[in-house]
């Protein structure tokens, strides 16, 4: 069914969640995976304002990078201890959306596997959803694995199911 599936992170234990149960789907499909970190580029629009400090840019670089790294750590172990092929990377870009989608049509992949999270209000409006960006903008499915419910979600006061 699925050869290659593309797993975006954040870190969070929202993301390790669908991680989790995306790399038990490319077990079940016999698919290879690749675990991939997206770095925005706010130093460079930062630096090009004049607002960081000379110096400043190459050790906020180093610190997200090394973020990344433990991001990414995650998704290889996982693959690992499940016997799934795995890749990781670090992309970077304005928009990480864009960066997951060029990166899933770049590498071939068949499927993302991401997490979507509920926002509600001023964050909802600012932030929107990455998850329903690449839903828009992919040409290949998207898998995406509701963030557990926190207890003000509207799905939990009614009583639907997750």
């Amino acid at each position: 069914m699925f050869k290659h599936i593309l797993m975006p992170t954040d870190g969070s234990a929202h993301s390790q969640g669908a991680i989790e149960r995306g790399i038990e789907l490319a077990k079940l499909c016999g698919a290879k995976i690749t675990g991939m970190h997206v770095l925005q580029d706010y130093q460079m629009m930062m630096a090009s304002e004049g607002m960081v400090p000379p110096g400043m840019e190459e050790q906020m670089d180093k610190q997200a990078r090394d973020q990344a790294a433990s991001f990414l750590s995650f998704v290889q172990k996982a693959a690992d201890a499940a016997g799934v092929p795995c890749e990781t990377l670090v992309a970077k870009g304005n928009q990480p959306y864009d960066a997951i989608v060029d990166t899933a049509n770049a590498r071939g992949c068949d499927l993302i596997v991401m997490t979507a999270r509920y926002r509600k209000g001023l964050a909802a409006l600012l932030l929107g959803s990455e998850a329903s960006r690449v839903l828009h903008r992919s040409s290949i499915p998207v898998l995406t694995f509701r963030a557990i419910m926190s207890a003000d979600h509207p799905d939990k006061k009614s009583g639907k199911a997750r």
